[in-house]
């Protein structure tokens, strides 16, 4: 335990130690009357060498990371395979590999790890300027580059010792993004992924399309025609839709043809230079698509729908006043843009 109480800043701590005064939840798993050991049976560093353990796959980088002997870090690897039941590292050559149950537990270590610091981070009378607090953010590259930028220099002269994280979603975490949400702070994401949960509107923005300069299929002003007979890269936000740019052809009528999918905005322009390729993009972005050589933006040949980018967040972060005057900071950041 007091590795985790020094991970979230407490570095003395007088009254009895938290693992015993966690309440002691007891389950009857299926309506059998076995009950589950109380949390405070479980020594809880032990979560932390876990984590360090998954993260290094070595026992040597494990205790160096830590500041550790590696004879402590050994006791403590051979602690975890009683308690799993499980070697946790298993001999590959040279090496070390995670075993398929390390494999499961690597991600839910980390969230445990990033609950407990949250809970530490929580303060009865929270001062911006004095705060050391780091909140995690998903997004896409468009929202970092554009939102994340602006949040983090308004930050930096009001709260100058906050952090900010920011996460790249993945399609598996749009698709759990309930889930997930309660180990992070909050997702930007535009409307149409998530339902039932708390958000603010943040940024609207419209659409241009980029287009390579040598790409003689195309004039500088698109026709509907063009759209339909241009080969398009797009990207994606989950396993079942792609970004609200393809709902935007969609809309039309038109059923694009779809040569390759990317991860993220900003490689677009990559994918588009060069080729007869088309892409749609958010108009914020159109400037740094122009930094990329043999890139020009053309207009819309229609009214497209513009895009409102959304801050997501789970409900039990409604009342924390920290998350509170971060999500001022994203809406005021976004009136800004």
């Amino acid at each position: 335990m007091k590795a985790i109480l020094l991970m979230a800043g407490i570095r003395h701590i007088d009254a009895p130690s938290v693992a015993q005064r966690l309440p002691r939840y007891r389950r009857t798993p299926y309506g059998q009357g076995v009950t589950a050991p109380s949390i405070s049976r479980h020594d809880l560093n032990l979560l932390v060498y876990l984590d360090a353990l998954l993260a290094e796959r070595s026992v040597t980088r494990a205790a160096q990371r830590l500041m550790l002997s590696q004879p402590a870090m050994s006791a403590a690897l051979s602690r975890l395979r009683t308690h799993f039941r499980d070697p946790i590292l298993a001999r590959d050559g040279n090496t070390y590999r995670l075993t398929p149950l390390a494999e499961r537990l690597a991600e839910e270590t980390g969230f445990a790890l990033d609950a407990a610091r949250r809970v530490f981070e929580n303060q009865a009378d929270w001062d911006p300027h004095e705060s050391t607090r780091e909140f995690t953010v998903l997004g896409s590259d468009y929202a970092f580059v554009t939102l994340g930028a602006a949040v983090t220099a308004l930050a930096t002269q009001r709260a100058p010792h906050v952090r900010f994280r920011f996460t790249h979603h993945t399609p598996q975490i749009v698709d759990a993004v309930a889930e997930h949400l309660r180990t992070v702070d909050a997702i930007l994401i535009p409307h149409g992924f998530i339902d039932g949960l708390p958000h603010r509107d943040v940024v609207t923005d419209d659409w241009v399309i980029l287009a390579a300069t040598d790409n003689d299929a195309v004039s500088d002003v698109l026709t509907t025609q063009d759209l339909a007979t241009a080969p398009w890269v797009f990207t994606y936000m989950s396993r079942s839709a792609f970004t609200p740019a393809s709902l935007q052809l969609q809309q039309l009528g038109l059923e694009p043809k779809v040569e390759c999918v990317v991860d993220g905005f900003l490689a677009l322009p990559a994918f588009v230079a060069g080729t007869r390729r088309l892409a749609l993009v958010q108009r914020h972005l159109s400037a740094l698509a122009l930094h990329h050589p043999g890139i020009r933006v053309l207009e819309c040949p229609f009214e497209a729908t513009p895009i409102t980018e959304a801050l997501w967040w789970h409900p039990v972060r409604t009342r924390d006043p920290e998350h509170a005057w971060m999500r001022e900071l994203f809406v005021e950041a976004g009136r800004a843009l």
